[in-house]
């Protein structure tokens, strides 16, 4: 079985860390006002990624959250991917020179997708896609707008660009513990050759379980956010399962 990662989820409003419910911004929930410490606490619970999200930025179309993001590079040895109101070739270069190991890009990929192949051999390795879908459409502009794209038709504009993975969201899931939207995300997975990470929904053990099934086997891995942040997914029994050992460290 290929290893599996579990991206815990840092979401930047404001400069502080919250979860947000089915992508409404007005829904947040406050879980640390300290988001290098938050990065720093994932790390020694033994996470070995760290998945960023600047939710100003994502709907307002620029970076807004950029001194929390310093502070989180500069607070874990984790490597961070993010996303959010990432838009032009200087912005990808900006954060990839400050450590960033991965630059997420979203409503660009709707929008410019030859960005997104210039992006991709400019910076081999380190640009990811995220989809995000809103009954099985997918949404721009931080979720605040649909287009008439399908998930699968978008990724497979980016077939042998060279895209890192795919981000995939189920926007409709998103913040509510309802568990993921397996029978999508692995059909998107086995519908395109680059790793696909699922987001949205993620839940309890159950659901990181199921990324180690045979029929999950081309996922990279899934993010957590709430689950973690609530309790409900405790860190060392979540990664132990994905080595194939529930339950133990």
């Amino acid at each position: 079985m290929t290893h599996k990662i579990l991206f815990p989820a840092i979401d930047l409003k404001d400069g502080q860390c919250v979860r947000l419910k089915l992508g409404e911004m007005d829904s947040a929930t406050v879980y640390n006002d300290d988001p290098a410490a938050q990065a720093r606490a994932f790390e020694e619970q033994g996470f070995d990624w760290l998945h960023v999200v600047d939710l100003n930025g994502a709907f307002e179309g620029e970076s807004v959250n950029g001194a929390a993001v310093e502070a989180i590079l500069g607070a874990t040895n984790n490597p961070v991917q993010l996303g959010g109101g990432i838009r032009t070739l200087d912005h990808i270069e900006s954060w990839l020179s400050k450590g960033l190991a991965r630059v997420i890009l979203g409503t660009v990929a709707v929008r410019e997708p030859d960005l997104v192949k210039e992006a991709c051999k400019a910076f081999p390795g380190r640009i990811a896609v995220g989809i995000d879908a809103k009954g099985g459409r997918v949404a721009v502009e931080g979720w605040a707008e649909a287009s008439e794209l399908g998930v699968i038709e978008l990724a497979k504009r980016f077939e042998g660009a060279g895209v890192a993975a795919i981000i995939y969201t189920d926007i409709d899931r998103d913040g509510v513990l309802t568990g993921i939207n397996w029978e999508s995300t692995i059909d998107l997975a086995n519908a395109v050759s680059i790793p696909v990470i699922a987001s949205g929904g993620l839940a309890s053990l159950a659901d990181v379980v199921r990324m180690t099934m045979p029929d999950a086997e081309r996922l990279e891995g899934a993010i957590s956010g709430r689950a973690l942040y609530d309790g409900r997914l405790d860190p060392t029994e979540a990664l132990a399962a994905l080595k194939g050992a529930p339950g133990q460290a």
